[in-house]
């Protein structure tokens, strides 16, 4: 796991010196075990590494092929390195990483290579004969691939940080990415926060030489599930029993200390059971836990560790210890975003434990049914006694009780009473959306707002004629959720989050045969009648029932008070900052402001941070 830039140069006067050792710099967080940098008149590479393979010397990167024609840097772990070592037989291998198999893979079998590839990753392999770029990122997006391409260069990095220390361009704050971002908290691939930098989508190559420029290309999506369909709930069961247990035993491999974040909750708690069943020696768990027991886990996590007989560690925090590292995890905030910060606690915590890899169970929830929405919007599909009013006429009774309640809740019910239809796209972009677009109306300094990307990504995967449409409805639902929330949410915080202290974070539950093969069972055997239900019952003998029989609790922090009290300068001081950018209405900007700090609570803290966190954001890397 570490960190890689590089720089294709379409023209060859276009080198500036020392550019990319900056960029190297910049993802030293990422990397601290080692700096390599590789250079022609068209190419530069740079890698930073953070050894788990192979941690010797004569795996650092940038890594030449044997005969010298390809250059490879990587960031991510290859999984499955070993039995596709066995399939290259015939190459001189010189090392045990797993990098150099994916440099013997991709000369062997070209692009396709990706297919044979079971692991986390972003790549860029430069073929000097060609003198062709080839870059891959994995099928979910684990690992994150971010590029600015004009007609001179395309520069590509781990890290949107390391693209704006090249300054490029004069960074811009995208609009349409800021229209994203107040509805979601987030930009969604492939765009950023700031105008001409994007992201390489997961499950996607592109090819750059000077001939043909940039060329782009899928080769995997979650619409193609290829896995058998289970014909009964108990094949279903001990398909996922053996999947699961499969990704977890290949993700065990490391050559250095490693461990599971464990916080009581279903999935962490399956995680740290399967490791102590695939493993002769005892696994290390560490959990976070808050002196204030309202915030806490701990007796779940306990009760977990104590039954498989983990070297358990407890990280103790106060709230106020918590609070105190906001700052902190602001400046390591690669993308800006509403959320993280409490992966930047756990990382921070188990690194310091002397642990460089950890097993996490996100991926559970989107896959499994762990969230409302699939339970609400198969129960609002049913309700066809709405469709037997015509939205024209739906909509002044939605107005109505929208001002009636003036409630965020209302401004949502409303927008789905308005609705033309009741499919999953349709219902599914107003479930996480933070202000709603008549809010955004008045809030942004400018009159049209960009089409909603949660609608646009949904319509794309499981819409009605896609690919995804014979896909049963509970599949359709974690589609959208693993193509909007979790890729452009969850993953993207733990990895810069969990980077920032050189801490590798690998995912069990999104390897990408488990997601085929669930992706393909039926409505009727995953039903979310009670957590999670599906994943529980295939490992019934391994769950206390104390577990997944209890509310889902989260991760939930005194946000608001603190805010209001200790934060509140931190806050009102950003607040003001954003009302000069030139992006905002500055009364409206006020008027939100004042009315949150006031007690209004349809001014919820949850609309109020993103802002907060925008502003530091923008102010630390001198966008404007």
């Amino acid at each position: 796991m570490c960190g890689i830039n590089g720089i294709f140069h379409f023209s060859k006067s276009d080198k500036r010196p020392g550019e990319l050792e900056l960029m190297n710099k910049m993802l030293a967080h990422r990397g601290p075990d080692a700096e390599g940098v590789y250079e022609e008149p068209v190419i530069q590479l740079g890698h930073r590494r953070l050894s788990i393979i192979d941690i010797s010397e004569a795996a650092n990167q940038p890594l030449k092929s044997a005969d010298g024609n390809l250059v490879i840097v990587f960031n991510g772990e290859l999984y499955n390195y070993k039995s596709l070592k066995e399939q290259l037989a015939d190459y001189p291998f010189k090392t045990n990483s797993d990098t150099e198999v994916v440099l013997a893979a991709f000369q062997k079998w070209g692009e396709h290579a990706l297919r044979a590839f079971n692991g986390i990753f972003a790549f860029a392999v430069w073929n000097k004969t060609r003198q062709e770029l080839f870059i891959g990122r994995d099928r979910l997006g684990v690992k994150p691939l971010y590029y600015f391409l004009s007609n001179d260069v395309l520069v590509f990095s781990s890290s949107l940080k390391s693209i704006l220390s090249t300054k490029r361009s004069a960074w811009h704050i995208s609009k349409s990415g800021l229209v994203d971002y107040l509805r979601y908290q987030t930009v969604h691939a492939p765009g950023t926060i700031v105008e001409d930098i994007h992201v390489l989508m997961p499950g996607h190559f592109l090819k750059v030489n000077e001939d043909d420029g940039a060329v782009f290309k899928e080769y995997w999506s979650l619409t193609q599930a290829k896995a058998t369909r289970p014909g009964s709930m108990e094949q279903a069961q001990k398909a996922v029993c053996d999947q699961l247990s499969r990704s977890v035993e290949m993700q065990l491999v490391a050559d250095v200390p490693f461990g599971a974040f464990l916080s009581g909750g279903i999935d962490s708690s399956l995680l740290v059971a399967l490791m102590s069943r695939v493993r002769d020696q005892k696994a290390d768990t560490f959990s976070v836990v808050f002196k204030e027991d309202q915030f806490s886990e701990k007796k779940y996590a306990r009760l977990i560790a104590e039954k498989y007989k983990t070297n358990h560690h407890e990280l103790e925090l106060s709230v106020t210890d918590f609070r105190d590292l906001i700052p902190e995890a602001l400046s390591f905030m690669d993308h800006p975003g509403g959320d993280g910060l409490n992966t930047y606690v756990v990382s921070k915590k188990t690194r310091e434990a002397g642990v460089k890899m950890a097993l996490s169970g996100l991926g559970g929830d989107e896959l499994f049914g762990g969230y409302s929405i699939f339970k609400q919007l198969p129960a609002l599909q049913q309700k066809k006694w709405l469709r037997s009013f015509p939205a024209y006429a739906r909509r002044p009774f939605a107005r109505l009780y929208n001002k009636v309640n003036g409630t965020v809740a209302s401004s949502k019910i409303s927008a789905l009473m308005s609705l033309e239809e009741f499919d999953v796209e349709d219902i599914y972009q107003y479930y996480r959306q933070v202000f709603m677009d008549q809010q955004i109306i008045r809030l942004v300094n400018f009159p049209k707002l960009s089409p909603n990307r949660v609608f646009e990504i949904t319509r794309e995967q499981v819409g009605y004629k896609k690919a995804g449409y014979s896909l049963p409805l509970l599949s359709k639902i974690s589609i959208a959720e693993m193509s909007t929330y979790m890729q452009n949410v969850l993953l993207r915080d733990a990895d810069q989050m969990s980077m920032a202290h050189g801490l590798e974070v690998r995912v069990p539950f999104l390897d990408h045969e488990l997601v085929e093969l669930v992706l393909t069972i039926d409505d009727r055997f995953k039903n979310p009648v009670s957590p999670k239900k599906l994943l529980v019952d295939s490992f019934a003998d391994l769950l206390p029932e104390e577990i997944y029989n209890r509310p889902k609790m989260g991760f939930v922090l005194p946000y608001e008070v603190w805010m209001k009290n200790e934060l509140r300068q931190f806050c009102e001081t950003h607040i003001n900052t954003l009302k000069d950018t030139g992006y905002f209405q500055a009364d409206e900007l006020g008027k939100i402001g004042h009315a949150f700090f006031a007690g209004d609570k349809n001014i919820t803290w949850s609309r109020i941070w993103p802002l907060v966190v925008l502003s530091n954001w923008m102010k630390e890397n001198n966008v404007r």
